[in-house]
């Protein structure tokens, strides 16, 4: 029995068989979502092989339960490439995500603006995403699923409901590119440049990994950026992750209406 299977087998024991619609993975100062699912919260401690989750602003545990009326799994936290050296730190939990009979992933992060348009506490809508960290989570995969496409990674059908969500709930959701670096440090404001260059509208240190994981995995993905900064050099706010942790609850509010719009309405 491979892990992903039993831990899904655990997880059933406690949560229910019934598998869950969405998965959701929390960004940094965004887990207070999860305290909205009515279900089961599982420590990433009594699952074998998650990562710790060792950022603050960031709560290890697996949330499942309905919201709005939807059978979902919320990660309220993640790992990161930087805390490790390992692109594919969310493999086991995506894996498992799989293994329990979820379809879809939403995908939620703390990014740095490019755009004057977007200031700190607006929210994007991933159209695509650009892996400027130079790495891969399939990276040692030996099968030719490895070789996965990524042309229509950020699922147009879910983008168009979460857009539609927003517009219902008065919440302007402009689309833009995320780009990913690696972290942990900041960009410098050449490297910002050179993203706004590349086209660019935000950047941030997660996600990226999850949306080719996903892909690989078969999962249907989208995600949702929550700016907590402009970009270095964009402007003269200090920029640190206690300022994104600040700053992430405004955000956060506008996705928290949007999800639950999404969920709402269906798909």
């Amino acid at each position: 029995m491979s892990k992903s299977v039993e831990l899904a087998r655990l997880i059933r024991d406690r949560a229910g068989d019934e598998p869950p619609e969405y998965g959701l993975v929390l960004g940094s100062g965004l887990g207070h979502l999860a305290q909205a699912v009515e279900g089961v919260a599982i420590p990433y401690s009594a699952l074998a092989g998650f990562p710790h989750a060792g950022v603050s602003g960031h709560v290890p545990q697996l949330v499942i339960g309905t919201l709005e009326g939807r059978r979902v799994a919320v990660f309220a936290g993640r790992a990161h490439y930087y805390e490790s050296g390992r692109a594919d730190a969310m493999r086991l939990p995506l894996e498992v995500l799989k293994a329990l009979g979820c379809t879809k992933l939403l995908l939620t992060n703390a990014a740095g603006s490019l755009r004057d348009d977007m200031q700190p506490g607006s929210v994007m809508l991933l159209s695509d995403h650009i892996a400027f960290a130079g790495t891969n989570p399939l990276i040692g995969e030996t099968t030719e699923a490895r070789f996965v496409p990524m042309t229509t990674a950020h699922d147009p059908e879910i983008r168009a409901g979460l857009a539609a969500s927003a517009r219902a709930e008065g919440v302007d959701l402009p689309e833009g590119v995320y780009c990913w670096f690696s972290g942990p440090s900041f960009e410098t404001p050449a490297e910002i440049r050179a993203a706004r260059v590349l086209g660019a509208d935000a950047v941030g240190m997660s996600t990226v990994p999850e949306i080719i994981l996903g892909r690989f995995l078969g999962l249907r993905c989208a995600a949702i950026s929550v700016v907590t900064n402009m970009g270095a050099g964009l402007s003269d706010e200090a920029i640190s992750h206690d300022h994104t942790k600040a700053m992430a609850p405004i955000g956060a509010a506008k996705l928290e209406k949007i999800l639950r719009r999404f969920l709402r309405d269906g798909l």
